[in-house]
């Protein structure tokens, strides 16, 4: 009997998007859900009841929350195919420290320059110090997983379908302080399973433009 499995979705959300590679680099199937987050649906609040966000996946009626732990649940249980953690215990700690360390920085800091406020340019500072420490990490590898994605690579890639947004807001360049991790990320979206979850920048900025209306941002 073939797996069901389903997922609770917002098509700009970059933690939305990891999930969405980390199937596609299994090559699993699964139903979309797209969720309006100002009029959350029954279901994302019968299956995420406390945080009540997404994205959430859904498999064989059993619910999983936060993206990243949706997205080491997928590597073990579909472990078949391109294993995105390493085995090698160290190897592995480290991967998990880097995911996260993006998941505690990019989108907080991202969120600060969007918003235009009066900490605007130490935000923007924050992020390219955070972009350029990951840019360390990269080193000369392809990938942070090495020869081919692996979990650091699905953790960080989803927001650099942001950077525009968070360029124009803030009037820098990213690829101007970072260059390697920007070639990092078009060699990224090389990748089928990576350039079919991210939306065109541009998309996702006419997106939070309408947000922060919406916001009174």
């Amino acid at each position: 009997m073939e797996d069901e499995v389903v997922l609770l979705d917002l098509w700009a959300s970059s933690f939305a998007m990891r999930v969405k590679i980390a199937l596609a680099e299994k090559g699993i199937k699964y139903e979309c859900k797209q969720e309006d987050l100002f009029n959350k649906s029954p279901l994302l609040l019968e299956m995420n009841p406390i945080h009540k966000k997404i994205p959430v996946l859904i498999h064989n009626g059993k619910p999983i929350s936060d993206s990243l732990i949706i997205v080491q649940y997928i590597d073990q249980v579909w472990n078949h195919k391109s294993p995105l953690l390493p085995s090698d215990p160290y190897q592995r700690s480290q991967a998990l420290f880097w995911g996260d360390y993006i998941d505690k920085k990019i989108y907080s800091i991202g969120r600060r320059i969007v918003a235009g406020k009066e900490d605007q340019e130490e935000a923007k500072e924050e992020l390219m110090q955070c972009l350029k420490t990951l840019e360390g990490e990269l080193g000369d590898k392809l990938y942070f997983g090495g020869e081919s994605i692996g979990y650091v690579d699905v953790a960080l890639v989803p927001f650099t379908s942001w950077f525009y947004t968070y360029e124009t807001c803030g009037n820098f360049s990213i690829e101007a302080g970072c260059p390697t991790l920007i070639a990092w990320a078009r060699r990224c979206r090389e990748n089928e399973s990576v350039s079919k979850a991210l939306p065109d920048p541009l998309k996702t900025y006419d997106y939070m433009m309408q947000l922060k209306k919406r916001l009174g941002w």
